[in-house]
């Protein structure tokens, strides 16, 4: 009976090819197979590499039906590795079912770690990092989202979602209302060339990016605790009318100051919080 082979979870770049481990490539190389959500963005590492292990497609569409066959081949010798399109295998992808299934018939489980979107944005989000939640994609129904939402909202935990370009700005006010006062972050293009990172009140995020354009890239956003420190309003330097704060900022509006820049300025200028400064601007 041949001697069992193994199953390698590869992490791989999550933008900049060159974030790539010396552990991952050398077991890129000698695998027997190497399965890819989409073997055309893996081929490009490959070509980087010169890589000519054989790929093929393990995907959310491929995955239930072709786990067994997979098991079976690793059971009778082969060697495989699991990579996901970016990142590490099993987060928001289907590496998780061939992980569950290789554990239930006690085959070898290698993991080489590496990059992961989740992280990188974490700790470059400036937010709490000794608690976080990763809640992956939100539900596309609403009603699924606000219960999910509402059952968040009492974590003394960042809170880390992804979500797709288009659906961004939408989210991001969702965020906003779900989680009033908060601060948060939004993580796009993570190690690649227009790489941007975007921190500040979940309103003003959402109100930000809802006014520009179809972002590009994958994107990650994050939401601060409910009690951090950043949250709370510090105090005035002195007592501001709010007639004459929502003056300044339509005053500044008026000359052609964007509004997210507006409210900056006059929270500058005022010592109030910026988070204050939108709801005041915000009040008919």
């Amino acid at each position: 009976m041949p001697e069992a082979g193994r199953l390698i979870i590869c992490a791989t770049p999550i933008g900049n090819l060159g974030d790539v481990t010396l552990r991952v490539l050398e077991a890129l190389k000698s695998a027997d197979t190497v399965l890819a959500e989409d073997t055309r963005v893996t081929r490009k590492l490959f070509s980087r590499y010169l890589i000519t292990t054989p790929l093929e497609r393990y995907d959310e569409h491929t995955a239930v039906r072709r786990t067994p066959e997979v098991i079976e081949r690793i059971r009778g010798g082969e060697t495989i590795a699991l990579v996901s399109d970016a990142g590490t295998p099993g987060i928001s992808d289907p590496g998780s079912i061939l992980v569950d299934a290789a554990i239930a018939a006690d085959v070898l489980v290698d993991v080489l770690p590496g990059a992961a979107a989740v992280i990188a944005a974490l700790v470059a989000s400036g937010l709490p990092t000794w608690a976080f939640y990763f809640a992956g994609f939100l539900p596309r129904k609403a009603g699924d989202r606000t219960r999910l939402l509402a059952s968040l909202a009492p974590l003394e935990a960042t809170l880390i979602f992804y979500e797709s370009p288009r659906r961004t700005g939408a989210t991001l006010r969702g965020l906003a209302e779900a989680f009033p006062g908060r601060s948060g972050a939004m993580a796009r293009e993570l190690t690649k060339l227009h790489e941007e990172i975007v921190r500040g009140p979940l309103t003003e995020l959402a109100e930000q990016i809802s006014e520009r354009e179809l972002l590009k890239g994958e994107v990650v956003l994050l939401v601060g605790p409910p009690h951090w420190g950043r949250n709370a309003a510090p105090a005035p330097i002195e007592p501001v009318d709010a007639s004459v704060v929502r003056a300044r900022v339509a005053e500044l509006m008026s000359e052609g100051t964007a509004r997210t820049a507006a409210v900056k300025q006059v929270a500058k200028e005022t010592g109030m919080s910026r988070q204050d400064v939108y709801d005041l601007a915000s009040r008919p």
